[in-house]
């Protein structure tokens, strides 16, 4: 779980959701000609290393928590790879409720994408959703936008030290919208997703962040 606090309370399933396939690496849309209800087609070319260098810091860079107000344009190091997926348009909400379902494991997320016919996202292919073709560093652009998405909250924890449940429905959000029109892909609640990269053997991995400023 993610080590911010014994913090789990956000953990999102959602928007990192994509149909399901034989396997996890496979490509899930290229033989469908559009996405099922509540999902949107992710398609184009993906680059495997990006540079994105911050031009103006919040704080100084030296802190592991610090938040870049602007970028400068991103550049591809690396190769591009043709992807094509489909991914849920909102983070997962269960019925009758309002809110993205959170205090849940990768375990628990995975299943939950199964009964559905869907799988969690790979790592890779969650950040194309977000990025986009541009590979822009927010969903929103190259400047933090606090207005649009829901991060930068200060007020974490009640007079109780008790963490402030701070989720906000898609409703309210409209504005926080990747390229490709995934909502929500930051900030709001942290999202699971396979680790298809070569950084260590974990298999999983939080994408995405809560409503913390960071």
């Amino acid at each position: 779980m993610r080590p911010v606090a014994q913090f789990v309370a956000v953990v999102a399933v959602a928007a990192a959701s994509v149909a399901a396939s034989s396997s996890p690496s496979d490509p899930v849309a290229s033989v469908r000609p559009s996405c099922p209800d509540g999902m949107v087609l992710i398609e184009g070319e993906y680059c495997t290393e990006v540079r994105q260098d911050c031009l103006e810091w919040m704080e100084p860079p030296t802190n592991s928590l610090a938040r870049c107000a602007k970028f400068a344009p991103s550049v591809c190091v690396g190769e591009r790879v043709k992807k094509r997926y489909c991914v849920d348009r909102d983070e997962h909400v269960a019925p009758g409720e309002t809110l993205p379902m959170g205090d849940v494991s990768w375990t628990q997320a995975r299943d939950l994408c199964e009964k559905e016919s869907k799988r969690l996202c790979m790592e890779t292919e969650w950040e194309f959703a977000c990025e986009g073709v541009a590979m822009l560093p927010y969903t929103t652009g190259y400047e933090r936008d606090a207005a649009s998405c829901n991060f930068d909250k200060t007020e974490l924890v009640d007079k109780d030290g008790k963490l402030r449940d701070q989720r906000e429905p898609a409703s309210q959000l409209d504005h926080c919208v990747s390229p490709f029109g995934v909502r929500n892909m930051i900030g709001n609640v942290d999202e699971w997703v396979w680790r298809d990269r070569t950084w260590g053997e974990r298999r999983s991995a939080l994408k995405g962040g809560w409503w913390m400023p960071a």
